[in-house]
């Protein structure tokens, strides 16, 4: 039988390996790779992720290189939209599009005003419009209901035709959308065009695997499955067997596979004060959450809230919410912790609070921490 994994060893190897056990001091990009993207539906708020992983980096380091091509937001793993380097934009694409496909096609909206459209001809009248320069949704729709009127697919609402392209196509999100400090509609163009780069014909499922486990394993092939929203995989880790290391997880006698060389630091290892952003990979990349979530977070009910705010981790697990509220030059960050806090822990969020208010607030002229209890905690 192959080693057992208690739940605090599995939450220490992925804390260590989100780089929320010890912060790094390499480049944004790296960091970004190491993470294998970061989810970013919204504009801003996961700046907080790298803030709270890295060393060194302010928001206008990590803009600059959203400006410059570096990173890149377009939908990715579970069809949702995530930053990820110009360099994993052209493999990972190409690899999640059975995700985008499924998301289209049985999307409650969007699926059936598309069914029996020639996908081939509406990426084909959709891309010579996105590379002539980026557009809106609203913009590119109402141009592909044109052309359709005209090519006989008949009368389909522009919305779903822009949402078919964005899911058919390698679409990236342009600046200013996504830049600290600014705003913008959200406008695509081609990742081809924006990069300058094709996407590459060669990605490898394989390496796809073994990129989830560098940054969230020891993991099983459901963990991989739920990150991705990829299906099948299992034959892919199977291949891969001999190269990996193999686990068993203690709780529920599930296979765990890992590389052999990646750290799985002590269970007793103490893990600091973190603050995550409302969309963390870290909450939602496995199909056992419990390596990270708790049952006071499960009663927080998140998913019927909005806005989420961000959460809290407390000795590796969750242990509260967190937001940020801006007046004028003022700005207070409120930490509010499911349970009691030690004094030890509550020494530990307000320092862990104001190196969060110094990155994501630091041109307010008052900046404040405040500790409370959520109202709704067990």
């Amino acid at each position: 039988m192959s080693p057992l994994l208690t739940l605090r060893a599995r939450n220490r190897a992925l804390l260590s390996r989100q780089m929320l056990l010890d912060r790094a001091s390499i480049p944004v990009v790296a960091a970004v790779e190491r993470l294998a993207g970061l989810q970013a539906q919204t504009p801003h708020s996961w700046y907080a992720g790298l803030g709270a992983r890295l060393d060194g980096v302010t928001p206008g380091d990590i803009a600059d290189l959203l400006v410059d091509r570096e990173l890149v937001r377009l939908a990715l793993m579970r069809s949702t939209i995530h930053l990820v380097s110009a360099r994993d934009a052209l493999w990972l694409r190409p690899l999640i599009q059975p995700v985008l496909d499924r998301d289209l096609f049985k999307n409650f909206t969007h699926g059936k005003p598309v069914e029996g459209l020639d996908m081939d001809e509406l990426v084909a009248a959709a891309r010579p419009l996105l590379e002539a320069g980026p557009l809106t949704g609203g913009r590119l729709g109402a141009a592909l209901a044109e052309h359709g009127r005209a090519a006989g697919w008949g009368e389909r609402p522009p919305a779903s035709l822009a949402y078919a392209a964005r899911n058919r196509m390698a679409l990236v999100q342009v600046p200013p959308r996504g830049v600290w400090g600014k705003s913008g509609p959200i406008a695509h163009t081609t990742a081809e065009s924006w990069l300058g780069r094709p996407l590459a014909a060669d990605a490898s499922l394989e390496e796809l695997v073994l990129r989830y486990l560098a940054a969230f394993g020891p993991a099983s092939v459901m963990d991989v499955q739920t990150w991705s929203g990829l299906t099948r995989l299992k034959g892919v880790v199977e291949g891969l067997r001999p190269r990996l290391a193999t686990f068993t997880d203690e709780a529920s006698g599930r296979e765990l596979f890992d590389l052999p060389d990646a750290p799985r630091p002590d269970p007793a290892t103490p893990a600091p004060p973190r603050l995550l952003y409302d969309f963390d990979n870290l909450l939602l990349s496995h199909a056992d959450r419990s390596l990270v979530v708790t049952d006071a977070y499960r009663a927080q009910k998140y998913a019927k809230r909005r806005p989420i705010p961000g959460i809290v981790l407390l000795d590796g697990f969750t242990g509260g919410e967190w937001e940020l509220a801006r007046d004028r030059d003022a700005a207070v960050l409120t930490v509010r912790t499911y349970a009691e806090p030690s004094a030890a822990e509550a020494a530990g969020l307000e320092a862990e609070a104001r190196r969060m208010l110094d990155f994501a607030a630091a041109d307010a002229a008052t900046r404040d921490v405040r500790l409370a209890r959520t109202t709704t905690s067990e």
